[in-house]
């Protein structure tokens, strides 16, 4: 397609917005659609907006009133919202001499075609939401230090329902990544478009994706190995208290029966 979306400009604001868990886009039903994977909607007086299945929703060109609106207009649409979404903002210019470029926060595009729009769209999705994900695992760096000191000094004293929900929230955060987001991917657009890859790879390198994707699969790894270490350790405990119960149950048995036999 290659359609200017915004006749008579030369520079729009974009701004990606983290907005929940997911949307459902299959009952998405607002705007008129202008293109799918992604979902490219018609918004406000002479906007865009791009919108993805993992709860990233960028928009083209929209004043800061039209984006509230919109943002209030698909709140039912999402799921498990955040209470401070983050945000991603980027200024896009259209200059055919510069294609591709980016440098100052601006981004150098040919046109404002709905294909340029979808490729832009998709890598400051992948951005937002692992700033999303780097703020949740930092999070829980926080909380995973102390296991670690006392780990280091000899210590569990964690309970186990807690190992298993670190545990359980690292595993969380790798699938979304991997099954809903697909970080380390390129958009399916460039199957299609392979003259677009030379911009997304452009913008994959500016936003550090991939590098970004990995370190925070190390961080996520390590939680994960730290809580299991404690929870196995914790377990360990447990059996060998089991174990010094028998025992102690076996002497009383023995004291018991040698204590009946005596005095009878």
């Amino acid at each position: 397609m290659e359609d200017d979306l915004f006749p008579g400009r030369k520079t729009i604001k974009v701004r990606a917005l983290c907005l929940g868990e997911r949307i459902d886009l299959r009952t998405l039903e607002m705007g008129r659609r202008m293109a799918v994977a992604p979902l490219v909607l018609a918004v406000g007086e002479h906007g865009y907006a791009a919108l993805f299945r993992y709860g990233v929703v960028v928009l083209f060109g929209l004043d800061p009133v039209e984006e509230v609106a919109f943002a209030e207009q698909i709140k039912p649409f999402v799921g498990e919202p955040y209470d401070k979404p983050q945000t991603e903002d980027l200024e896009v210019r259209s200059d055919q001499q510069r294609e591709g470029i980016y440098e100052n926060g601006v981004l150098h595009v040919r046109l404002f075609s709905v294909d340029y729009i979808q490729v832009v769209a998709d890598a400051l999705a992948k951005s937002v939401v692992l700033e999303h994900y780097e703020a949740g695992v930092a999070a829980a760096f926080d909380l995973i230090e102390p296991l670690a000191v006392d780990l280091n000094k000899g210590r569990g004293t964690r309970q186990s329902s807690d190992l298993l929900r670190y545990i359980g929230s690292t595993l969380l955060i790798q699938q979304r990544m991997v099954g809903r987001v697909e970080v380390a991917e390129k958009p399916d657009l460039l199957w299609d478009q392979p003259d677009l890859e030379r911009l997304y790879v452009r913008l994959q390198n500016e936003y550090e994706l991939k590098e970004r994707h990995l370190a925070l699969e190390r961080k996520l790894s390590l939680i994960a190995q730290t809580a299991q270490t404690l929870l196995d350790i914790l377990r360990n405990e447990r059996s060998h208290r089991v174990e010094w119960y028998i025992v102690i149950l076996i002497i009383l048995e023995i004291l018991l029966t040698l204590y009946q036999m005596i005095f009878r």
